[in-house]
């Protein structure tokens, strides 16, 4: 049975206790000014994902003690010294104990979560619940969905309920100084990493916003942790350092071009490194699905699968043609798109890409599922090359901000293409949208509308990469 609740009651929850233990000043704004958070990009599919797999936890533990005399029981709340929690399931345990289940997402139990089901367990005890074991019920990574529907096996348990009491018996005490920051002023908790972990705070932005400004050019514009370095040494302004002394020349051009305002630009250089690219190239980038919750037989949880692409094809003489694959009936769509990657790419093509890594895997991915074109697959995976390197090396402007993203990139040398007309901005995105897109709900013209946007958004990416390739190489 499923127990009926409403809203948590005013005070102190799961959540406000996790906020509470990532930082004292989230917990205060969570309750007195939510106004002012800023919800990130993705909740809205991470919470989908989190809804399906505890209906999913559900359903499985009502068809395991459907025969039972005690039935589980989904979705409990409990409320103990103002402190309030709704338990996902809680499964018969021997005579007349419970095993209080906290299903999360993800391949294991994170400190979170185990902090959480803590909590959950020294609520539901207080309450009177005779809990004999406390677990998180995860997805197992090793799963292989045997059948289209089938997901029998997906989930585990990880059973932590000696584990929890160090942290149950601390309970009382956090919760006492959780009520008191919340009866007290606004805390004024300077921001830092724990900004982002284990979750990324709302309220980032307004914390920022009562510090003291930085500079402009923050020394941590420097990528791959090159910044550390002058941190150490008390350098907070990226102009503070002199780049004719630098001895890693790209932080050496990073700090010129931001000085001076003048891009870097070695068109020669940019000629030079992709001279050797064969035609016809075929510029090739792809949408991807991976989810918790494998869709199709033979695959597993959170593997990555094709559902996309877009190709471009570049002839020697600058013709261009333009070629897609989009399957969002709900079937599998990797037999398809190797078939048509096997079709479409010529034999000796160079394929192009953008941090290639990424479509280099997919290759050989699909090369392995779908044999019968293994052959031209692993070709076209080893004929991939890399537009990245060569942007990194030869191309900076100030405004990317030691990025070189191609979403960084574009708007300081083609700042025409830009996404931001398009329904499809990302790859987040293009994920919902897919999702949406094979949901049996979703009606026929809501589904052409999102099969259109895709289609949009992913060719916007290949000819992105064409149009960054040839400003590189201009005036070479």
């Amino acid at each position: 049975m499923t127990a009926s609740f409403l809203s948590p009651p005013p005070g102190l929850s799961l959540a406000r206790l996790a906020a509470f233990e990532q930082c004292p000043r989230r917990l205060w704004l969570a309750v007195h000014r939510p106004d002012l958070g800023r919800a990130d990009g993705d909740g809205g599919a991470s919470f989908d994902a989190a809804r399906r797999l505890r209906e999913l936890a559900q359903a499985q533990s009502a068809k395991a003690y459907a025969s039972g005399e005690r039935a589980p029981l989904f979705d409990v709340s409990f409320a103990h010294e103002g402190v309030f929690v709704r338990v996902d399931i809680l499964e018969p345990d021997g005579a007349d104990g419970w095993h209080l289940v906290l299903v999360k997402g993800g391949a294991g139990p994170k400190d979170g979560h185990v902090r959480d089901l803590a909590t959950q367990l020294w609520i539901a005890r207080s309450s009177g619940l005779g809990v004999t074991r406390a677990s998180v019920r995860h997805v197992e990574r090793g799963f292989v969905l045997p059948r289209d529907g089938e997901p029998s096996g997906l989930l585990c348990d990880a059973e932590f309920t000696q584990a929890l009491e160090p942290i149950v018996s601390e309970r009382p005490s956090l919760v006492a100084r959780a009520r008191g920051v919340v009866a007290g002023p606004e805390p004024m908790c300077a921001t830092g990493p724990h900004c982002l972990k284990p979750t990324p705070c709302e309220f980032r932005a307004h914390c920022a916003a009562h510090e003291a400004p930085g500079p402009e050019w923050p020394v941590s514009i420097l990528p791959n942790g090159g910044w550390k370095k002058w941190a150490r040494q008390g350098v907070e302004d990226l102009l503070d350092l002199d780049e004719t002394t630098m001895a890693k020349p790209r932080e050496a051009r990073i700090v010129a071009a931001t000085r001076s305002g003048t891009p870097f630009h070695d068109a020669v250089g940019a000629r030079t490194a992709m001279a050797d690219w064969a035609f016809p190239r075929a510029w090739l980038d792809f949408e991807t699905i991976s989810g918790a919750l494998p869709l199709w037989a033979g695959t597993r949880p959170y593997q990555t699968i094709p559902f996309q692409f877009s190709l471009h094809l570049e002839q020697e003489d600058g013709t261009l043609t333009h070629h897609e694959y989009l399957r969002c009936d709900g079937g599998d769509p990797r037999p398809d798109c190797a078939a048509a990657l096997a079709r479409l790419i010529p034999e000796g093509a160079s394929v192009i890409a953008y941090n290639a890594g990424f479509e280099r895997a997919v290759l050989r991915a699909l090369a392995e599922q779908v044999p019968e074109h293994a052959e031209r697959l692993y070709a076209q995976a080893e004929a991939t090359v890399d537009l990245l390197p060569i942007a990194r090396n030869h191309w900076y402007h100030r405004d990317q901000r030691g990025s070189w993203s191609i979403k960084a990139v574009l708007p300081t040398i083609a700042p025409e293409l830009d996404y931001a007309g398009l329904e499809v901005k990302d790859g987040g995105m293009a994920q919902e949208s897919f999702l949406e897109a094979i949901d049996p709900a979703t009606s026929p013209e809501r589904r052409w509308a999102i099969e259109e946007a895709l289609r949009a958004y992913c060719a916007r990416d290949t000819y992105a990469m064409i149009v960054l390739a040839r400003r590189l190489v201009a005036g070479a």
